[in-house]
């Protein structure tokens, strides 16, 4: 899908790569108290619904044949903007060994272009309220703090 000068590959996801994805996942306080790597069923349905949903762009980043970063990128119509398409960017995670390579920025670039490609206005996203280093990062390549999120845990 894009090759940079580092030998980055971007690509759809696939099955195989679910212990990656999810391990990167349950790579923090907050995702180890929710993720669970020991049993990939769960992530393996919820993989088929998204591959087969073209709205969805799951994909990993893999470096000299290893998964190095994951994210998700929805495509969302609406109303609201003059009836202007959105993109959420979801579960970004860079393998612990490739922070701070620029890999981040890269992945995130990509799903700015995808955004684009896909006839999107505006490209939000959340992050938790204490991750503050995310935070940060995402202001630096240009995203603000515009909004109040909240959730409902059901």
């Amino acid at each position: 899908m894009t090759d940079t000068p580092s030998d980055l590959l971007i690509r759809p996801a696939v099955e195989a790569d679910l212990p990656a994805i999810v391990a990167m996942l349950a790579d923090d306080a907050l995702g180890a108290a929710r993720e669970s790597p020991d049993d990939l069923t769960p992530y393996a349905e919820a993989l088929k619904l998204l591959v087969d949903d073209p709205r969805q762009h799951v994909v990993v980043a893999v470096r000299e044949g290893r998964v190095v970063g994951t994210l998700q990128l929805t495509i969302v119509p609406g109303l609201s903007r003059k009836g202007s398409t959105r993109s959420i960017i979801e579960g970004v995670r860079v393998h612990a060994d490739e922070r701070g390579s620029g890999l981040g920025t890269r992945f995130v670039e990509w799903a700015v272009e995808r955004s684009r490609a896909e006839g999107c206005t505006l490209v939000q996203l959340t992050s938790d309220v204490t991750r503050t280093d995310a935070h940060r990062f995402y202001e630096r390549l240009g995203f603000t703090a515009s909004h109040v999120g909240f959730k409902l845990q059901l």
